[in-house]
């Protein structure tokens, strides 16, 4: 079967042979929720990433994004630095702290992704992304007074207190990401048009992988240079890394202010059922729905692959010859400038060709890259080549991917939806990251990327092949 729409939006429902089978009420994108966004036919008609970058809705939220995500993808690099500088812990006995604070971050993102999205769906995604940013933001400036504080108070059950402050702050702060992230996935839908969705994704992508790379990069010189700036204003004290990180979120809700997304406070006056029950029910509508259920799990044996290739990274870069072991975050940033520059590509062309179309194309290049990068354990170039291809493909899976789910999504059901994806990305991030090392151990660096390769070659292939023996949704706009 088949779904068109008319020229006033409305969609019908057709059998193969033609015959109508019902109207379908209009698909909600946000393309009526504000005039000052729409434009004349032929700009509507644009391809590429004009039409967003004319959405000064959209611009507010993409504003928001990378302030937000530049304080999350630093966030870690500064308690690193925290860690090293109130509690004298040398270098080499710095890690076991290190993975407190990623267990207390992992923590909530297990517990209450799925949670967080059903509250998601009860609230307005305005107040959540605004308030989460502002709460977060606070939590960080809040740091120095409370480590002041407990410098004098000793240790509590072995651990210092002002330590533990810390893994509390960075339980907290990643409790709030699992509210903002559905919110603000489910945000884009809501004021950006349904054929402009996939750009729109690329731009989201882009961003997130560039400020990934300042994030681990560049983050340390950048929490240094804004301490130096503190001095100079004689403000005193050391506190310049705090209001860069915190500042960041801040930002981030006081530009989200100014967002109109469009909801109305009356349509969440209804009778919700208990929040488990809404849990099961986005379950059951991915049970129902192949599309949106196939390209979840494209999206989860992704995150595999690249939590899988973070650990592998190390190995790979110590087999090289030009490099050493921990100097494995240039292949990481080699993947990293392959998927910004892929999910640039499809925001311009993508728009052309189906979505299962492109994802079965990614997922043929990524596993032809694991393929050349299990090859390329003596070559620098060969290896940082591969990891940029890989990014590139990636991008082919991810970014149509995550558009079809929130294309296909009903407004009611995002939050819980992207809930579910949030709780089965970071399993995907776990996962790979304990098991990866250990299989590289026993079977080898090669055997190992050879094996993913398989598996994302299987999974591309046998969901694409499920679409298309599925229900076929299209969509269609008569302009004539």
């Amino acid at each position: 079967m088949r779904v068109f729409e008319d020229q006033e939006h409305h969609s019908t429902l057709t059998s193969d042979n033609g015959d109508s089978l019902g109207e379908l009420p209009p698909l909600a994108d946000g393309d009526a929720s504000s005039s000052e966004d729409t434009p004349d036919a032929d700009e509507d008609n644009t391809q590429g990433f004009l039409p967003v970058l004319k959405n000064s809705r959209f611009l507010v939220l993409w504003s928001g994004q990378i302030f937000s995500q530049l304080a999350d993808k630093i966030y870690l690099v500064l308690m690193i630095s925290l860690i090293a500088s109130y509690f004298s812990v040398q270098e080499e006995n710095i890690s076991n702290w290190v993975s407190s604070i990623m267990i207390s971050f992992t923590i909530p993102a297990v517990l209450f992704g799925s949670l967080a999205g059903v509250y998601v769906d009860r609230w307005l995604k305005k107040s959540v992304l605004v308030s989460t940013n502002l709460v977060r933001g606070g939590l960080v400036l809040a740091i120095p007074p409370l480590l002041w504080l407990a410098q004098d108070w000793g240790t509590f059950l072995n651990v210092p207190v002002g330590f533990s402050i810390l893994l509390v702050i960075t339980f907290l702060v990643s409790t709030l990401t699992q509210f903002f992230a559905p919110a603000e996935q489910s945000t884009i839908p809501l004021i950006v048009k349904r054929k402009h969705l996939l750009p729109a994704n690329s731009l989201y992508t882009t961003t997130m992988m560039a400020l990934l790379i300042v994030g681990f990069a560049v983050g340390e010189p950048l929490l240094a240079v804004m301490d130096k700036v503190m001095d100079v204003l004689s403000f005193g004290g050391s506190y310049g890394q705090e209001i860069l990180v915190g500042g960041s979120y801040a930002i981030a809700g006081v530009l989200l202010l100014v967002l109109q997304t469009g909801e109305k406070k009356e349509s969440l006056h209804i009778e919700r059922p208990h929040v488990f029950q809404d849990i099961w029910d986005g379950i059951l509508y991915l049970k129902e729905n192949h599309e949106v259920r196939n390209a979840m799990i494209q999206l989860v044996m992704l995150f595999c692959v690249f939590a899988a290739l973070a650990v592998l990274a190390v190995p790979l870069a110590a087999d090289i010859p030009e490099l050493k072991a921990e100097q494995f975050g240039f292949l990481l940033a080699g993947g990293g400038v392959g998927l910004g520059i892929g999910a640039a590509l499809i925001g311009h062309w993508g728009t052309n060709f189906p979505h299962g179309q492109l994802s079965l194309w990614g997922s043929v290049g990524v596993a032809g890259s694991l393929i050349g990068l299990s090859l390329s354990s003596h070559s620098l170039v060969l290896a940082l080549v591969m990891t940029a291809l890989l990014g590139g493909f990636a991008a082919l899976v991810g970014v149509p991917m995550q558009t079809t789910i929130q294309a296909e999504t009903p407004e009611e059901k995002r939050g819980k939806v992207f809930g579910l994806q949030n709780n089965a990305v970071n399993i995907a991030l776990s996962l790979p990251l304990a098991l990866a090392g250990v299989a590289e151990s026993i079977w080898g660096l090669q055997a190992v990327l050879l094996t993913l390769a398989g598996l994302v070659l299987t999974s591309g292939v046998l969901t694409w092949y499920i679409s298309r023996t599925g229900v076929v949704i299209s969509t269609g706009v008569n302009n004539s």
